[in-house]
């Protein structure tokens, strides 16, 4: 098990991780469809992504916490 001090790392990765894979299969299916070599282009553009993806969560994630904090209503 992971300890708890890495729970929000953890968190990132995992978030950063799945909506990478989604969005770049999304987006490469969009722009070239199901061609010979789709699988490798899907890939290359995950591990693109992904670097920007997780140092992004890791940014984001506390400033979208406290917006939502201040937008929803504590009742």
């Amino acid at each position: 098990m992971i300890p708890k001090k890495y729970e929000f790392v953890t968190f990132a990765f995992f978030m950063s991780l799945f909506m990478t894979i989604l969005m770049s299969f999304v987006v490469t299916f969009v722009n070239v469809g199901f061609i010979d070599g789709f699988f490798v282009m899907w890939g290359n553009a995950f591990m693109r992504a992904y670097v920007v993806a997780f140092p992004a969560v890791l940014t984001v994630v506390p400033l979208v916490r406290k917006l939502v904090k201040k937008l929803v209503s504590p009742t």
